[in-house]
């Protein structure tokens, strides 16, 4: 697995783990249910059938009134290590903002819609692109990732709240 396909793991990790609450009549901005620090991990498979097993914490911090989102992630597999940066806003109930990714120099934007408790999201840069799903429930949260013309197939993670 290259280290560009785990960055891009990474980006859509990210862009999921940016939403997720339930949603009232009026759109409720999903990054207050988001502050503060979580953990867990997941498996990233690939092409050619291998499976890697990925450790992440990710601190999520929240400005104004909710609907500002500084998020940094740091995940870890036997062969990768990553730490990714995004800002991220929330306007009547659409998601956008742009991530990077230091140590490999990847960049890029977000997009996508917040209803209820569930995420949809697309994540785009120079090189990259993915769909991304996201459900919150309670202190647990599941991501669904779908790259494009990447090695890797899919990405599934399930993070708590500490």
């Amino acid at each position: 697995m290259s280290g560009s396909s785990l960055t891009q793991k990474a980006v859509l990790f990210a862009v999921l783990s940016l939403s997720g609450c339930t949603a009232l009549a009026a759109p409720v901005s999903p990054f207050v249910a988001m502050a503060g620090t979580w953990s867990g991990g997941g498996v990233l498979s690939t092409s050619d059938g291998q499976q890697e097993q990925l450790r992440c914490r990710a601190s999520y911090d929240v400005a104004g009134s909710g609907e500002q989102l500084r998020l940094n992630l740091t995940c870890a597999s036997a062969s990768y290590k990553f730490d990714l940066a995004s800002e991220v806003e929330y306007r009547g109930g659409a998601i956008r903002g742009s991530w990077t990714e230091a140590s490999r120099n990847a960049s890029g934007i977000l997009s996508g819609r917040a209803a209820g408790d569930h995420i949809e999201a697309a994540a785009r840069g120079d090189s990259f692109s993915a769909n991304l799903s996201l459900t919150t429930r309670g202190g647990r949260q599941t991501v669904s990732i779908e790259p494009q013309g990447t090695n890797i197939t899919s990405v599934s993670l399930a993070l708590s709240r500490r």
